[in-house]
């Protein structure tokens, strides 16, 4: 069985997180563990496994959500740092089934 890092231990509050924004549906929060000097994970505060899965809570209006969180953070990163890049991964580039975005910035520190 995967393992839901986001599920099991971010949402359940099991591992601690500093928070930079937070809706009802939605939680962005710097990596517990960054590979990017500016490293923000944003998640959905429900459990969807992937962003191409057919769940009944991958809803447009949730995706809606997510994406207006990710394009707030990305534009403060653009203007904190000069640049952010957004990923998502699938498949089995996608180690928690859990639907996640990387915002990252900056230099590759692991």
């Amino acid at each position: 069985m995967t393992q839901d890092f986001y599920c099991e231990e971010v949402l359940s509050g099991r591992t601690e997180v500093e928070i930079v924004m937070e809706t009802d549906n939605v939680l962005a929060y710097h990596h517990t563990q960054p590979s990017y000097e500016h490293h923000i994970m944003v998640i959905p505060k429900v459990h969807i496994s992937s962003f191409i899965s057919e769940e009944e809570t991958n809803d447009d209006e949730l995706i809606l959500g997510i994406l207006r969180v990710i394009k707030k953070i990305s534009a403060d990163m653009v203007e904190r740092t000069g640049a952010s890049k957004i990923v998502t991964n699938l498949g089995s580039y996608q180690d928690s089934k859990h639907l996640h975005w990387h915002v990252i910035s900056g230099e590759r520190v692991t």
